[in-house]
């Protein structure tokens, strides 16, 4: 192929992909399974910016005996020591959130890094990096995590740090498996005769034609990183001792249930709606992606 005409070859054999990789999020806005999960979303993560400026009382401020039902100015009663259900509650949801989605980040920034390398080289460097991320795979999340806070403490970084690198292998292997078979078509061969730099190949030609797997991947692995982070407050490994936690509201009171059942069956409802959110936006990407439902904005 000669230099003159692999710029044409190239924009040729490049083009359905890009129109392909063009409409996904648009089109995936267009159902109704996607906006759902986006309204859930947004609303859980309104309350966990806006919560503790509107909460009425502190997270940790008594305002009355313990798992009452009715209390005048606490709505939704007390917990298990006589704070405001819903003003901790109100608190809760920004550690979660902010644990899950920085951790996913890491997650995605280093497995997605990971499976371009190794996908683009094909080689020697493709076994040890895949290799790798096998023997991290492994291990089980859960266990992991708990190992390493038992161990440490209870760190807002360290919950972040396993979190994310244990999620960072299941994203190298799908960004991989996506990777391969573009790095295989003409339009990359093209790109390396021009002269172009490995680093210039991965981010302007090959990352952008696997965008739509890597997003519903990034949704999907937020979802397992907030069961995760919550079933680690509901063990009881929060940040803080008594911190306003949505997991850790959950295990609190859930000997109260009974009682009062606020306390424990908000922040569970609230932790179960999140996950759906993000459950059904990935579904939509997903289902986008692979041409499922696309095209009828009313599925």
């Amino acid at each position: 192929m000669s230099t003159t005409n692999a710029p044409v070859v190239a924009a040729q054999i490049d083009e359905p992909a890009e129109v392909a990789q063009h409409g996904v999020i648009r089109a995936a806005l267009g159902l109704w399974r996607t906006r759902i999960g986006i309204a859930l979303v947004v609303l859980l993560v309104a309350v966990a910016i806006v919560g503790p400026w509107v909460a009425p009382y502190g997270p940790d401020e008594f305002v009355g005996t313990a798992n009452l039902r009715h209390v005048e100015g606490a709505w939704l009663g007390t917990d298990y020591f006589g704070q405001g259900v819903w003003s901790r509650f109100l608190h809760g949801g920004r550690s979660i959130l902010f644990l899950a989605s920085v951790a996913t980040l890491i997650g995605f920034l280093l497995g997605s890094t990971i499976g371009l390398v190794a996908a683009y080289d094909r080689g020697r460097l493709d076994d040890v990096l895949m290799r790798a991320m096998d023997v991290m795979l492994a291990f089980p999340q859960l266990l992991l995590a708990l190992v390493a806070i038992t161990t440490v403490g209870p760190q807002a970084w360290l919950i972040i740090a396993i979190v994310g690198f244990t999620t960072a292998p299941r994203i190298a292997r799908i960004t991989r498996g996506a990777a391969v078979p573009v790095v295989e078509r003409d339009f990359i061969g093209a790109a390396e005769a021009l002269g172009e730099s490995k680093f210039r190949v991965i981010t302007r030609e090959l990352l952008p034609n696997i965008i739509g797997p890597l997003l519903v991947e990034a949704n999907l692995r937020l979802t397992y990183s907030i069961g995760i982070i919550a079933g680690l407050g509901f063990l009881g490994f929060a940040t803080e001792r008594n911190a306003a936690d949505w997991g850790l509201m959950v295990q609190e009171n859930r000997v109260a249930l009974s009682v009062n059942p606020w306390g424990t069956a908000l922040p569970a409802i609230a932790i179960a709606l999140l996950t759906v959110g993000t459950g059904l936006m990935s579904d939509g990407l997903s289902r986008t992606v692979a041409g499922i439902d696309r095209g009828r904005p009313d599925a």
